[in-house]
This record gives C-alpha cells, sequence and structure tokens, in this order.
C-alpha cells in the first residue's frame, strides 16, 4: 500500500535460556560426577567435600602420606593388597590410618630424619584430597596390569596429571583395616606380613629414606632422574 512504511527487522537476538547444569550429562543428578561422589559417599562411608572438583575429607576414615612417586613406588611393596594407593601426576598418596598425620613429625624425630628436608607430607584433620576417579571395573576374561613397585607406568590419566587409584580401595566401608598403624605393644611388626596391616613405622622409615634418595638423585642429576631411581 502506498505510503505504507515497512517493519524494521530486529538484529538483537533473543535472549538465551539458562543453561542447565545436567544438559551435558557430567553434572546433573545422573552424571558422572554424581555417581563418583554417591560412591565414595554411600558405597564407602567417606565423607566429600561440596563443589566440584571433588575432594574427600582427610583425617576423618584416613590420613594421608604425599611423596614423589618415585620414592612411593618403593614403599608399595610393604603394604597388603587393599591398602589404598592413588597418584597424581608425579605424586604418590599413600592412605594410613587417622591419626596418623599428627604423629609424623614426632616419629621422623624418633627414626632421625627429622633433621633433613624430606619432601614427605601428611593430610590429616580438616585436609582435602582430590578425589580420584572410579576405577573401571575388570570385565571377565580381561586381566588388568597393577602397577608394582619398580615404577611402571600408571594408567593413561596418571601421565595426564589426573588423580587416579593405583590401588583403589575395597568395596564396603572397611578400608581401616588395610590401612598402615602405629603398632600397639603386644603387636609383631607386619610390614610385609600377608594379611595384615604394616607397621607405620616401618613404612615412614621406608618412605624417608626413598625420599632422601630422590632428593639426592634431584640434586646431582636433576629431576629427569626420578623415573630411573623408581626402576632401580
Amino acid at each position: 500500500m502506498a505510503g505504507t512504511v515497512p517493519l524494521a527487522v530486529s538484529t538483537v537476538p533473543h535472549p538465551r535460556r539458562p543453561l542447565d547444569p545436567g544438559a551435558d550429562g557430567t553434572a546433573g543428578p545422573d552424571g558422572p560426577a554424581a555417581r563418583l561422589r554417591h560412591w565414595y559417599e554411600n558405597d564407602l562411608g567417606w565423607a566429600t567435600v561440596p563443589g566440584e572438583p571433588l575432594r574427600l575429607v582427610t583425617g576423618v576414615r584416613f590420613d594421608v602420606l604425599d611423596v614423589p612417586a618415585a620414592a612411593g613406588a618403593k614403599a608399595l611393596r610393604h603394604l597388603v593388597p587393599g591398602s589404598p594407593v592413588a597418584l597424581r601426576g608425579d605424586r604418590m598418596r599413600l592412605l594410613v590410618a587417622a591419626g596418623s598425620a599428627q604423629e609424623l613429625p614426632g616419629l621422623l624425630d624418633w627414626l632421625e630424619w627429622g633433621a633433613l628436608d624430606l619432601d614427605l607430607r601428611a593430610l590429616g584433620a580438616h585436609g582435602r584430597m582430590t578425589a580420584p576417579a572410579r576405577p573401571e571395573p575388570v570385565r571377565a576374561g580381561v586381566r588388568r596390569e597393577p602397577v608394582g613397585a619398580e615404577g611402571r607406568t600408571g594408567p593413561r590419566e596418571a601421565v595426564q596429571g589426573a588423580a587416579v587409584w593405583l590401588r583403589p580401595p575395597g568395596p564396603g566401608c572397611e578400608v581401616e583395616a588395610s590401612l598402615p598403624s602405629m603398632p600397639t605393644l603386644s603387636a609383631r611388626p607386619a610390614v610385609g606380613d600377608a594379611g595384615r596391616a604394616p607397621d607405620l613405622v616401618r613404612l615412614v622409615d621406608t618412605m624417608a629414606t626413598e625420599c632422601h634418595r630422590v632428593r639426592l638423585s634431584r640434586a646431582s642429576h636433576g629431576p629427569a632422574d626420578d623415573q630411573a631411581l623408581a626402576s632401580s
């Protein structure tokens, strides 16, 4: 019609709908993150910290010894099969009995390691540990290659820096029975004894020795020599 002004076409985009946290299947109530939290809290009975990434509370069900992976590899032979061990990057984390972190400084002094600057740390009460991914179930007929004391290459995620279980916790809420702890006066040292939790004293002494070896190796050759040390 003559004299009619055409309507202008708007170039302003329509408002976006809020993103659904579970739209990609990862952060929703049925996503991998929720399933991982459920596994730790309900299957294992371990406390977790709200938010992402998922972190575990230490000092309640267990404490953690955090050491260089090259040093930790030497300690694996002293642990019973059910004693959980995690790996993140070049750090190995060995789960020990709750309260061990408080004992560590005095124990190192008693073992005459206290004067040295060892790369041996402990996470205890009010501590936080990045939760390793849940290990994939072993399918029938498929053999999972374990990571031995010789320090062989672990899972692919460990190489990329993600936290993974080298020795995952078993099912149920009885992990404490396999964790290294302080021996009682009537208990015989149990390092290396099958089916019994290892003696924390001997484990710490082994860890301190290997941490000292890593420290000397780095001083003379640099960090690149760690892998050779782990295989020696």
